[in-house]
């Protein structure tokens, strides 16, 4: 009986170092979903999210030398890599573009009254931990880290100073780096 293999965070760093192929499979069979999660919530495209997925395991295998374990977890670092790539593709004008002229079969779809279920970080119970902030931290962290917009983006849309946009997500990460410290 083989039992599955499995790696210890250095274990992990140091195969993708060293460009080992089984750890770097092994990383992607265990993390593709939660990258893939945060990629859908940026984009709100699935199909485009996969392409920005093999862009993530392209970069994190190129630049797997950069990691640094003093700065944060290597899960950390790779949903880093995912997020700010996602927020990259979304910002382009090629993707901006793209969103405009849209093919008239994507937007003429038959309702099944099913709803489409993707796994994302909800699996590592995230969202929960998201439900301990108030509703205006929420919606200030989902613009933030999930919509790309940048702090002077959401003063606009939300109405208020940017001074007062700051405090606000700078208090809202000190409470999610508190709730996930307990």
């Amino acid at each position: 009986m083989e039992y599955p293999v499995t790696y210890t965070e250095a274990e992990l760093i140091d195969g993708l170092r060293a460009r080992d192929q089984k750890v770097f499979a092994y990383l992607y069979d265990h993390y593709s979903p939660a990258l893939f999660g945060v990629i859908v919530k940026v984009l709100n495209d699935n199909h485009s999210a996969g392409d920005v997925l093999q862009d993530v395991f392209m970069k994190i295998w190129r630049h797997a030398d950069q990691y640094r374990n003093d700065k944060g977890r290597l899960f950390t670092w790779m949903l880093n890599i995912a997020r700010n790539t996602a927020i990259d593709i979304l910002r382009s004008k090629a993707w901006k573009l793209g969103q405009k002229i849209q093919n008239i079969s994507e937007d003429v779809r038959l309702n099944d009254g099913k709803l489409a279920v993707y796994q994302s970080v909800d699996h590592l119970g995230f969202s929960k931990v998201l439900e301990k902030l108030t509703k205006e931290q929420r919606v200030l962290i989902d613009l933030a880290y999930y919509k790309g917009c940048t702090q002077e983006e959401i003063s606009r849309l939300l109405g208020i100073p940017l001074g007062t946009v700051k405090t606000r997500l700078r208090n809202a990460i000190i409470q999610l780096r508190n709730i996930l410290n307990k």
